[in-house]
């Protein structure tokens, strides 16, 4: 009997885990996370980082799409579907 409880709820914990993704913080992410979401490879992730560190924390999506080079407003929209934030609360979205 114990032994199929740990079976389903070994089971209910990984499908919740394939199921739901974390926001990530765009003002708090380091480079290494930042590349966790779809559409950020490693320049853009350093980019991102980098000017962050030389201005400072974005204040939202637009201020973060008008500072860093090649994130225009629909790049910006598209991040965000994937699990972007900036300056938000870490949220959890169903995938």
């Amino acid at each position: 009997m114990f032994k199929r409880f740990l079976f389903f709820a070994a089971a209910f914990v990984a499908a919740a885990v394939s199921l739901h993704a974390y926001a990530i913080d765009a003002n708090t992410a380091d480079e290494a996370a930042l590349r966790d979401i779809k559409g950020i490879g490693p320049a853009r992730a350093k980019a991102i980082v980098d000017e962050r560190a030389a201005g400072g924390p974005f204040k939202d999506a637009e201020d973060l799409s008008r500072r860093v080079k090649g994130l225009g407003g629909q790049a910006t929209h598209r991040l965000q579907a994937e699990g972007l934030t900036v300056g938000a609360a870490p949220a959890v979205s169903l995938r």
